[in-house]
């Protein structure tokens, strides 16, 4: 399969790629889709299909990349409602549920869990810092009437280095609670917590796709004046 169309069942796109389940809430999407089209999903919730087409595609091949008039194309507020929406299913569940198993765990390990603990809230604290950082210096600009005011000082290679940042220290902390962690101390706790943190880390991989694929693609060509 090259890229997904709206002609294919909403189905075949989850079980190609399962990981697209996760994406539903952000559009508002609802499970129970039977064997409808995704055309057909989208229309009945109100989601533009070329732009959930367009994730779902850049969400699962590797090789795809989004063309200049795709880009041209892109309804910029539902591209950020959708990025908000991601930030907001990261902070408030994702982390949260990452961060109780965590402090169970940490409680049980004495220093090496305070240090655990602390490594993940200074995470936690990164992560939140660099999606007020985008929510506050460039989501507003493509949400107002007039794009061609994103100023020109806007820093888009140091976002994108902060994606690195943000996936190393990830790595870290499975580090830990894999490595460094005495065995003893809540193992089946802590294959829980490792899977939950490979999950995120995937969908936030594929997140930081969508933001270097689409997003700031889209902001240099209105930038540069072609959009």
């Amino acid at each position: 399969m090259n890229k997904f169309t709206g002609r294919n069942k909403f189905i075949e796109l989850l079980n190609y790629n399962p990981q697209l389940i996760l994406m539903l809430p952000r559009f508002g999407m609802k499970l129970g889709f039977g064997e409808k089209r995704v055309e057909d999903i989208c229309e009945m919730n109100n989601v533009s299909s070329f732009m959930f087409l367009l994730l779902c595609n850049v969400y699962s091949f590797d090789d795809y990349m989004p063309t200049e008039n795709e880009i041209k194309d892109i309804d910029a507020n539902a591209l950020v409602k959708y990025l908000i929406a991601s930030h907001d299913y990261y902070l408030n569940h994702r982390l949260k549920h990452i961060e109780k198993h965590i402090g169970k765990i940490a409680k049980e390990a004495g220093k090496i869990g305070d240090v655990l603990l602390n490594f993940f809230k200074e995470y936690e604290s990164e992560i939140a810092t660099h999606f007020k950082t985008e929510e506050d210096t460039i989501f507003p600009y493509l949400l107002s009437e007039n794009k061609q005011m994103i100023p020109e000082n806007i820093d888009l290679d140091t976002l994108s280095r902060s994606h690195g940042n943000i996936g190393d220290k990830l790595s870290d902390l499975t580090n830990i609670i894999i490595k460094y962690l005495p065995a003893e101390i809540m193992p089946n706790e802590r294959i829980g917590v490792w899977f939950d943190i490979i999950q995120l880390s995937k969908d936030l991989d594929k997140h930081t796709i969508v933001e270097e694929k689409i997003l700031m693609p889209y902001i240099e060509g209105v930038k540069g004046g072609s959009l």
